[in-house]
């Protein structure tokens, strides 16, 4: 019989399926959190995370919310002197406008203003209405000008961003390879600090280690309150299951920015971390290890996302698994 043998085949796998899932679960996994206007595109590839990785699948950022030109929305808006409201006062009655412009076409047709505005006052008049005019003539054609000098001042402005590595590197667009100015994204980009690459690192060990101690609050200080949400849900849940992640012997082995931008005065940065830890899990009544090996080293490719409002520290917003 034929029947059995595949019976055993199937039970074999699923065996093994559940092991590697066991295996697989004493780490921490998935792809959660918030990247604003970028949370459902996905971060270009980089030299730490060479394929493409998937957007985020577990967020509170609604896609309307990160629809492109969102953030544009949020910030706040240059005045337009076409909206501006009108001045007020005697230059800004509109008789008064017209008794001018009336008065400088017939001072033009040689009739001037009349036997009431004749003399000194009259002279004085036509002298400002002359100055005025000129004035106007000159506005128009500056703001003739105007639009194709902001336009040849746009790529000077992008290609002021620099590039930095070891142990990160900010990626810049190659030739014929990918090119975050052509995407639909709201912001612009901007250079990633020494300082601040130096506090990503940081952060992956502190939040980390914080996970492992199931430290709420030093968790709390270093995410935003959804990412605290997603890792006291799992912390709960290995605690519903009666054990602990342990990890210790965070190292970070390369890193680099996969793109850094702003929405308004907000600032985002994702970063791709490889790094090599200690994780495994254990008993929380008996300490016995039930799963992964505390003795092996293992390596993990994520990436980091992290935002900063003005004045403020950064956060970790997002994880993605690479």
């Amino acid at each position: 019989m034929k029947l059995p043998k595949v019976a055993a085949v199937l039970g074999l796998s699923l065996v093994m399926g559940l092991s590697l899932a066991s295996e697989a679960d004493a780490r921490r996994g998935g792809s959660f959190g918030s990247r604003g206007a970028r949370t459902y595109s996905a971060p270009p590839p980089t030299k730490t995370a060479p394929t493409q990785t998937a957007p985020v699948e577990r967020s509170m950022t609604s896609p309307q919310a990160a629809q492109p030109g969102a953030a544009n929305a949020a910030r706040p808006q240059t005045a337009n002197p076409m909206n501006a409201p009108k001045r007020g006062g005697i230059l800004g009655n509109r008789l008064f406008q017209g008794l001018m412009v009336g008065g400088l076409i017939g001072m033009l047709l040689g009739h001037g203003f009349g036997a009431g505005l004749a003399g000194a006052l009259g002279g004085i008049l036509q002298i400002a209405l002359l100055a005025l005019a000129g004035m106007l003539i000159f506005k128009f054609f500056a703001n003739r000008r105007r639009p194709a000098t902001a336009a040849a001042a746009g790529p000077m402005a992008a290609a002021g961003n620099t590039s930095f590595r070891s142990p990160f590197d900010v990626q810049q667009p190659a030739s014929g390879g990918y090119a975050p100015a052509a995407a639909p994204y709201a912001g612009e980009d901007f250079g990633v600090q020494t300082a601040d690459r130096e506090v990503f690192e940081r952060m992956l060990r502190e939040v980390q280690e914080a996970f492992g101690r199931e430290d709420y609050a030093a968790i709390r200080e270093r995410s935003t309150p959804e990412i605290m949400s997603y890792l006291a849900e799992e912390l709960s849940q290995n605690a519903t299951r009666g054990v602990r992640n342990q990890v210790s012997d965070v190292q970070m082995l390369e890193g680099d920015v996969a793109e850094a931008w702003r929405e308004g005065d907000v600032e985002y940065a994702t970063a791709a971390l490889r790094y090599s830890s200690r994780d495994w899990m254990v008993d929380r009544e008996s300490g016995a290890v039930v799963e992964g090996d505390p003795n092996a080293v293992t390596e993990t490719t994520e990436l980091w996302t992290f935002v900063r409002n003005p004045g403020q520290a950064w956060k970790l917003s997002a994880i993605q698994e690479a």
